[in-house]
Parts: structure tokens; C-alpha cells; sequence
């Protein structure tokens, strides 16, 4: 699937298209399913082309997006889903030409119709959730690319959501691939069956990342706005809630009133929840982050000097979560939104399992 960020921006644009009842022909949807060498993005990534020329998200980084958007154009006047290739092979090798270096295959679909989108509403069910699942693609039969349209099965722990082949025994030989065969990062898997060979796009549906921030002021908010631009889930906590922050919060984010006693039954933190306390009390401070210290978190983070810090990690003990106190790169920032865009630049590098190192220093590849 797409990141957060974009799986929240091309799923409003999925039912602004339906809310229009798919006027001006529906529109087209362009998944990347195969990769080869250097390309901007990796296999999963969406676009979505309206009738009406508006276009949701990007594939590639500028290199062959107006052919795929033209070939998408052709899509939604035909109905029938097709398959790009753009390499040397095919004569499309217009990532070759301006230097990336890849290869790449895209499946252009037509939508029609409400129920071309069940797969995406059960998807998104599922991660708002914070639930883990399977997105199966199911778009090319002997080779060529099934007609008129892909697919789909979704599976939300363990429970089918979205079954296109209904009660059909492919149904199940597709289930048992889709939770055998599935890994972190999407893959193309072959299967047989009735005597015909099938490729299916699986997808794990992986919560997204949520943001718990604890204490109201100017950093915070700065970090909430941040935060909800990468596609995390934002949670603002505080012990009072009478305290207004200084600025408007960004839509989505919610408000928590808890105090260190009873925030774990306020929050449900998990290993893909990330924690910064900044409640600029040192005791409070502290009080936190014993509590959030014994959840396993993916990061957590306090604000403070040096030497604040260092009475943060005396008084805070061993926690499951490494505390990061000062939190944040060293970028060098002194205002709440560089100091947040370090907090947060540094969280990602945690998750990510980077060294933060600028890439012009670095050799290995980009998108790892």
C-alpha cells in the first residue's frame, strides 16, 4: 500500500470520486507492481486518475507519470485494465533515458462503480483499526492481464473482508497464499490453479504509525502538525484539560486528558507507537515516562539540556523503550518547529533502523 501520508490523501480521493458517482467515465487506478533497478518507489504505490484530469499521489517521481497518466485516460474509456512495462524490452525505457536506471511495471485498472472500492474501504477499516492484514491482487491469468479488472481478496487477521472470487474453490487456494506468502514489503507470488497460472499482488496492511505527545505548548503543536503530515496518528495528552494549545492543531489529532497513573488505560500504545514527553516539569517529566517506559513503545523521547537529561535518565531507571533524552538530531534548531522537525527526523531514523548520515556521505542504496 501506500504510505500513510498518501493512503490517507488517495483514499479521500477514492470517495470524492464516488461522492461524484463517478462522473466523467470513473477514473483509473495505477498500481506499481514490479520493480527493477533504481525507481522512486516500490511496488504497492498508487495514483488515481479521474475522467476529469484531476490526478491523486505519483508513481514515479516525474520520469514516466504523463505516459502513465495518458495510458490511464485510455483506461477509463475502454474499461478494461492493461499492464505497462517501462524498460528496454518493451521500448518504454523512459526511466533509462533521463538517468534512474529502472525498470518498472504498473497495473491500470477502471473504476467504474461503488463496488470497485470495496477492496480500499476494507483496507482502510483495517488500519484504522490499527489491525494487521493481506491485500491480494489477483491481475494477470496465462500471462495476460484479467479481464475487465483485477481481483481482490483483503483479510483482516485472519477474517476474510473483501472475497471478489466469492465461494469459487480459488478462494481458497488464494487465501492460503496471501497468508503463507506474505511478507513486510509487497511481492509479486505465482499460483496455480484449475489448470490456469495466476500472479497476485500481496500487500501486508500494516497499522499505521501513531504519535503520543505529552504536554501542551508550542513544540508539541509544531510536532502534532508534523506528524500528521507523514500520515501518523497524533494523540496530544495532558493532566488538565483546560489548557489550550498555542496554535490550531491539525485536523485528526486527538486530545487526551491522563496523568502518569492513568495514561496506559487512556492510550494503547504498541510497537509501531512512538512517545515524546515535554511537559516541562522534570518530576512530571518523569512521572511519564516511568509509565510509558514499561509499554513497548518504538521510540520514546523527552526535551531538555544536557543536564536535564541526564536527571531525566537518573530518574526515570531501565525502561523496555531506550529513552532518547535530548530527543532529536543534531540539526542545529532553536525554534519549536526546527526542534520538531529534529524530533521527528530522528524518530523515523530510529524506526527505519538509519544512522541519520547525510546521503551524499553514504553508498548504500536510498530505499532500502
Amino acid at each position: 500500500m501506500n504510505t500513510p501520508q498518501e493512503f490517507g490523501s488517495l483514499l479521500a480521493g477514492l470517495r470524492q470520486l464516488a461522492d461524484r458517482d463517478f462522473a466523467n467515465g470513473g477514473g483509473a487506478l495505477a498500481t506499481l507492481t514490479q520493480t527493477s533497478g533504481s525507481t522512486f518507489r516500490r511496488p504497492g504505490a498508487r495514483m488515481l486518475v479521474c475522467g476529469d484530469g484531476t490526478v491523486v499521489r505519483g508513481l514515479s517521481g516525474g520520469c514516466p507519470e504523463a505516459d502513465i497518466i495518458g495510458r490511464a485516460h485510455e483506461v477509463i474509456a475502454t474499461g478494461e485494465a492493461r499492464i505497462v512495462r517501462y524498460d528496454r524490452e518493451s521500448g518504454l525505457d523512459a526511466l533509462l533515458e533521463l538517468g534512474c536506471g529502472g525498470e518498472l511495471e504498473v497495473l491500470i485498472e477502471p473504476l467504474t462503480q461503488a463496488r470497485d472500492l470495496a477492496f480500499i474501504d476494507a483496507a482502510a477499516r483495517c488500519l484504522d483499526a490499527r489491525r494487521s492484514g493481506v491485500l491480494a491482487t489477483v491481475y494477470r491469468r496465462d500471462g495476460r492481464v484479467l479481464a475487465p479488472k483485477p481481483r481482490r481478496m483483503v483479510i483482516d487477521e485472519g477474517r476474510i473482508l473483501v472475497n471478489e472470487f466469492g465461494a469459487s474453490l480459488i478462494s481458497g487456494v488464494l487465501a492460503d497464499v496471501a497468508l503463507e506468502r506474505v511478507t513486510g514489503r509487497p511481492t509479486v507470488e505465482r499460483f496455480s490453479h484449475g489448470g490456469n497460472e495466476y500472479e497476485v499482488l500481496l500487500e501486508a496492511l500494516i497499522p499505521p504509525y501513531a504519535l503520543f505527545i505529552v504536554g501542551i505548548n508550542a513544540t508539541a503543536v509544531a510536532l502534532a502538525r508534523i506528524a500528521s503530515v507523514l500520515g501518523w496518528q497524533v494523540t496530544l495528552i495532558d493532566d488538565r484539560n483546560d489548557r489550550t494549545p498555542p496554535g490550531v492543531l491539525p485536523d485528526g489529532v486527538r486530545r487526551v486528558t491522563a496523568t502518569a497513573a492513568t495514561i496506559l488505560d487512556a492510550i494503547e500504545p504498541d510497537t509501531r507507537s512512538f512517545a515524546v514527553v515535554m511537559t516541562h516539569n522534570l518530576g512530571r517529566d518523569i512521572d511519564y515516562l516511568r509509565a510509558l517506559g514499561a509499554a513497548p513503545l518504538g521510540y520514546l523521547g523527552s526535551l531538555g539540556s544536557r543536564s536535564r537529561a541526564k536527571r531525566l535518565h537518573d530518574g526515570v531507571g531501565p525502561s523496555i523503550t531506550p529513552l532518547h533524552a535530548p530527543a532529536g538530531l543534531d540539526l542545529g534548531g532553536e525554534t519549536p518547529e526546527e526542534i520538531a522537525l529534529a524530533i521527528s527526523a530522528e524518530i523515523l531514523a530510529v524506526t527505519t533502523g538509519r544512522r541519520a548520515e547525510s546521503l551524499s556521505q553514504t553508498t548504500g542504496p536510498i530505499h532500502a
